[in-house]
């Protein structure tokens, strides 16, 4: 696992099953490629959102054309999709960047207030 942003793992197919599916938090991934352009805008974001919300979510991404078998099997289409995963299991789809504070609003249910 590498460091993608500040406060944001990069993870693959191998090690997505222990570093999402069996995290204690709830998990946010992007998926993501490198020549994704509004992939790119939203590194900031996700690094703010990383560091300040570290105890109630994580935040890890995952290259679409490196990890294939994690991007077919969450049936991800487009880049970027930001999928929520709470016990293993995916609870919230969004697709494309978005500013923090929406992005904060949408995740509500989901981390709390």
């Amino acid at each position: 696992m590498t460091t993608y942003a500040e406060g944001v793992d990069e993870v693959t197919d191998a090690d997505f099953g222990t570093e999402v599916l069996g995290s204690g938090l709830p998990v946010l991934v992007q998926f993501t490629a490198e020549w994704c352009g509004p992939c790119r805008q939203l590194k900031p974001v996700l690094g703010a959102l990383a560091r300040e919300e570290a105890a109630r979510l994580r935040i890890v991404e995952i290259d679409v054309d490196r990890n294939p078998e994690t991007t077919v099997r969450y049936g991800v289409l487009a880049t970027p999709t930001l999928m929520v995963f709470q016990a293993g299991e995916p609870v919230k789809s969004l697709v494309g960047a978005r500013p923090k504070r929406r992005l904060l609003e949408e995740l509500e249910d989901v981390i709390g207030s």
